[in-house]
């Protein structure tokens, strides 16, 4: 394969709007957490905990799931908890092992920011497809995510609803 050939590749296409997509959207979507006070790691922290059985995640799986390392989480955590959206929650039955737990002002936080959020997702987002287009690319992206990042879902139950890992 010449390199006019590998220059031309669909695969590069492909990737490049993924990655122009997924910035384009980020852009639109930032001054809405920022409204609220919020960092985007904040939102995405408060919406995995909001949607994790007992509104609690180890740390350890909060840190998989949003990719940073233990101490990123750790002062993830701490900037939350001094906000009073989150507390930490030693585990009785493992004393190395700590949860995140959202707090109740957290929940409210969460929903006084949720609907300028789902505004924003649906006007720059899932408003923009129709409802085929949306089922497959979150078949897709499900297929993708699974396969590319096992631990997105890590520590999280299935509800009889079906959800993402957060977002």
């Amino acid at each position: 394969m010449d390199a006019t050939e590998l220059f031309d590749d669909p695969r590069l296409t492909t990737m490049g709007l993924l990655f122009e997509a997924f910035e384009g959207v980020v852009t639109k979507l930032e001054p809405v957490w920022k409204a609220h006070g919020l960092s985007g790691l904040d939102l995405n922290a408060l919406m995995r905990l909001s949607r994790s059985p007992n509104r609690r995640l180890r740390m350890t799986d909060l840190a998989a799931q949003t990719r940073l390392s233990t101490s990123g989480v750790t002062r993830l955590v701490d900037r939350l908890a001094r906000s009073g959206l989150v507390e930490r929650e030693l585990d009785p039955g493992d004393r190395r092992s700590a949860y995140a737990v959202l707090t109740d002002p957290g929940a409210d936080r969460l929903a006084q920011v949720l609907p300028d959020y789902l505004d924003a997702v649906e006007r720059w987002f899932t408003g923009l497809l129709t409802p085929a287009q949306l089922d497959g690319l979150i078949s897709a992206l499900r297929t993708v995510r699974d396969l590319t990042n096992p631990d997105a879902t890590v520590g999280v139950d299935q509800p009889a609803k079906q959800r993402s890992s957060a977002g």
